[in-house]
C-alpha cells in the first residue's frame, strides 16, 4: 500500500504537519482486557446521579415515568431497531403500520385529525408549526405571539429557526401572573399564537379565551402539551387548537441525559398540506388489502423538494414505535391511570410542603404534575443540601428564566416518586436552615 502510494514509510503521510506538532505524547494507561474495561465503565456509570437511585422532582420539559418492560423488548426487535426512511412500501409495510398506528393515536391525544411521525423534540416541532402558519397565510401575515410562560428553550429554538426571515416573534414580556394580557398582543398581523397547556410552570390556562381571540383575529392557535396530561385533561382539539405539538418523551421514552427524544405534531386536515415531516397514509393494494404508504411528504430531497414545506430531512422513527408501543400497552384506561397518580401524588406533595416554614406554594391556578414553590433561600443552596445531605434530586431553578421568580422551585412528582420519597424531600426541606 506504501509504495503504491509513493511512500516509504507511514510517518511520510504526516510530512505536511510541522514537526514539533506531530505525534503528541499521550499519557494512555496501559492495555486492559475486555472484562477489565467492562469493570471500569460500570464504575465510571455508578458514578452519576441518576432518577433510579435518588428520588428525582426535577422535571421542566423532561420527565421520570415507568416503562413498561415490553417497550424495551419490542422496540429492540431487528425490524424496528434497524429500519430506515420507508422509501418503498411495498418492503416497509410493518414499519409504515407503526407510524400510522402512532399517527393515529396522537391524533386522538391530541383531538386533531393528523399527525406525522414526527419531529426531533418538542422545541422542533414548536419552530415548525411557526413555520407552517407562515406559509399558509403566504407571508400575508408575519407576527408569532410567545406566551410568556412558554418552555424558555421552545422560545429560544424558535428564535433560532426564524432568523432572518423577516418576521417579528413576539415574546410576551408580562410576568407569568399576568397572563390574560397575551390577548392584547394579537391582532390582524398576528399569524401564530403559541401557548403551553400545562405550561412551563405546570399550570392549566384558559386555552379557550386564547383560542376566541386567536380567531377572532383570524390567527391560529398552536398549543403545547403534555401527552401524559392528556390522560385525564380535555385535549387542547376541543378548545379549538389549530395545531398541537409536544415533547413524546413521557411516552415510553427514558430520560437519557437529554435525548434521543420525540418532538409529536398533529393539525387540522385544512393545514396538512403545509405540514412538515412524514405522514403516512392507509389505502389499498392491487389485491384489495388495506396497506401503507408515505404521502404528502414533498421534501428537500424528493423529486418535489421545490414543494418542500421544510428542511427538516429526517424523523425519530425508533422513538415514535417506542412512543406507540407504549401507549398500546397501556391503553386509554392506563394512561388515565397514570395521568391520575401523578395528578394526586403533586398535590399531595404540594400541600405537605405548603405547611413548612418559609416556603409556599403557587396556586394562582390549577396545575398537573409540576408546581412552582416559594423558597426562603436560594433554589441552588437548597438542591445542593438536597443532593449532598440526603441524596434528593431536587427541582427546576425557575430564577434561570424569570426574574420575577428568583428563589422559585419548580418541583415535579409522577407515578415514579413513591410516597416515601415525597415525606424524605418533605422532611429535608423542613430541615433545611
Amino acid at each position: 500500500m506504501l509504495a503504491a502510494c509513493g511512500v516509504e514509510d507511514i510517518s511520510d503521510f504526516f510530512a505536511i504537519i510541522p514537526e514539533k506538532k506531530r505525534f503528541p505524547t499521550l499519557d494512555l494507561p496501559e492495555p486492559l482486557s475486555e472484562m477489565e474495561v467492562l469493570r471500569e465503565l460500570k464504575e465510571l456509570a455508578e458514578s452519576n446521579a441518576d432518577a433510579e437511585h435518588h428520588p428525582c422532582f426535577l422535571g421542566a420539559g423532561a420527565y421520570h415515568h415507568y416503562v413498561p418492560a415490553l417497550v424495551n423488548h419490542m422496540l429492540l426487535r431487528g425490524e424496528f431497531l434497524t429500519a430506515y426512511t420507508p422509501y418503498q412500501p411495498e418492503v416497509s409495510q410493518g414499519t409504515l403500520q407503526t407510524m400510522f398506528e402512532y399517527q393515529s393515536m396522537i391524533c386522538a391525544l391530541t383531538g386533531m385529525e393528523v399527525a406525522n411521525a414526527s419531529h426531533y423534540d418538542g422545541a422542533t416541532s414548536a419552530a415548525e408549526a411557526v413555520i407552517m402558519a407562515l406559509k399558509h397565510f403566504r407571508g400575508h401575515r408575519t407576527k408569532i405571539v410567545l406566551s410568556p410562560t412558554l418552555h424558555p428553550q421552545y422560545s429560544q429554538v424558535i428564535y433560532t429557526y426564524t432568523q432572518g426571515m423577516g418576521i417579528k416573534t413576539l415574546a410576551v414580556n408580562e410576568p407569568p401572573d399576568e397572563l390574560d394580557n397575551l390577548n392584547t398582543h394579537i391582532d390582524e398581523q398576528t399569524a401564530l399564537v403559541i401557548m403551553q397547556y400545562p405550561n412551563f410552570l405546570g399550570e392549566l390556562e384558559d386555552i379557550e379565551n386564547v383560542a376566541k381571540a386567536s380567531h377572532d383575529n383570524g390567527a391560529l392557535l398552536c398549543v403545547v402539551t403534555n401527552p401524559i396530561a392528556m390522560g385525564m385533561l380535555k385535549p387542547p382539539g376541543e378548545y379549538g387548537a389549530d395545531i398541537v405539538v409536544g415533547e413524546g418523551q413521557p411516552l415510553g421514552i427514558p430520560m437519557s441525559y437529554g435525548g434521543p427524544y420525540l418532538g409529536f405534531f398533529a393539525t387540522r386536515q385544512k393545514l396538512v398540506r403545509q405540514m412538515s415531516g412524514r405522514l403516512v397514509g392507509e389505502t389499498l393494494d392491487v389485491n384489495g388489502k388495506p396497506s401503507y404508504a408515505l404521502t404528502l411528504t414533498p421534501r428537500e430531497q424528493h423529486i418535489r423538494r421545490d414543494k418542500a414545506t421544510s428542511n427538516i430531512c429526517t424523523n425519530q422513527g425508533l422513538m415514535a414505535t417506542a412512543a406507540a408501543i407504549y401507549l398500546s400497552v397501556l391503553g386509554k384506561q392506563g394512561l388515565r391511570e397514570v395521568a391520575e397518580l401523578c395528578f394526586h401524588k403533586a398535590h399531595y406533595a404540594s400541600d405537605c410542603i405548603d405547611t413548612l416554614p418559609g416556603y409556599s406554594v403557587r396556586r394562582e391556578r390549577p396545575f398537573f404534575l409540576e408546581f412552582v414553590l416559594r423558597c426562603p433561600a436560594p433554589v441552588s443552596e437548597i438542591n445542593a443540601i438536597l443532593f449532598d445531605d440526603y441524596g434528593i434530586i431536587g427541582g427546576y431553578d425557575l430564577g434561570q428564566d424569570h426574574d420575577d421568580l428568583k428563589n422559585h422551585m419548580l418541583l415535579a412528582v409522577t407515578e415514579m416518586n413513591t410516597r416515601d420519597d415525597i415525606d424524605a424531600l418533605v422532611e429535608a426541606l423542613g430541615a433545611i436552615k
